[in-house]
């Protein structure tokens, strides 16, 4: 049966997440995270697209990628097929990397744009890898809560739901375990974003 075309459109926003073949590793060591990065971005000089957020976890990833004129298939064919025939030359393996097609799940809605991010920038924590978020090295968590310079990552639209100070405001949301309907007052700018967490 043939698979069923991605939905695009210029601008088309998605939550894609790949696993490793049989859940194995895709990352072994610090050059296989830095250089996925680097595919990431020679990619994007090929075909322009808006990075949200990003999580590199040992045996997955988590992207919140926007596209701008380039269909997503174009985009993630480039950074996974590049990606797999360096690790395979590298660990001098033949096969696949990854375990089957990548997921990419749109984003219709600012609520579950929100929800994304905060979803994406928790794994590490959820996984019980970190205490806190901004210790783990390979996700985009720390340029939005301590400012460190991230090329790869875009936070101007996300912050844009925050009231100031935004920093403060975004670690809040990611790092409760629950909102209430308070935080939802004291976080984000009028009219609120109503998030499911």
């Amino acid at each position: 049966m043939a698979r069923k075309p991605r939905i695009w459109f210029p601008g088309a926003t998605y939550h894609i997440t790949a696993r490793g073949n049989r859940r194995g590793n895709i990352f072994f060591e610090e050059q296989d995270y830095l250089k996925y990065l680097e595919i990431l971005e020679e990619a994007r000089s090929k075909y322009p697209f808006i990075l949200h957020s990003y999580c590199l976890m040992t045996n997955h990833v988590h992207l919140q990628l926007e596209t701008i004129d380039h269909h997503i298939k174009d985009i993630m064919y480039t950074i996974h097929s590049r990606y797999a025939i360096y690790l395979n030359q590298r660990l001098d393996m033949v096969g696949h990397v990854f375990q089957g097609r990548y997921g990419a799940e749109m984003i219709l809605s600012d609520d579950y744009f929100l929800e994304v991010s905060r979803y994406i920038h928790r794994n590490p924590l959820e996984a019980n890898i970190v205490k806190k978020p901004s210790d783990y090295p390979w996700s985009s968590y720390s340029s939005y809560v301590n400012l460190n310079e991230n090329p790869h990552t875009n936070t101007s639209k996300t912050y844009s739901f925050f009231k100031d100070p935004v920093q403060l405001n975004y670690q809040s949301f990611v790092e409760k375990e629950e909102l209430t309907d308070e935080d939802h007052v004291t976080l984000f700018r009028s009219p609120y974003v109503e998030v499911e967490i």
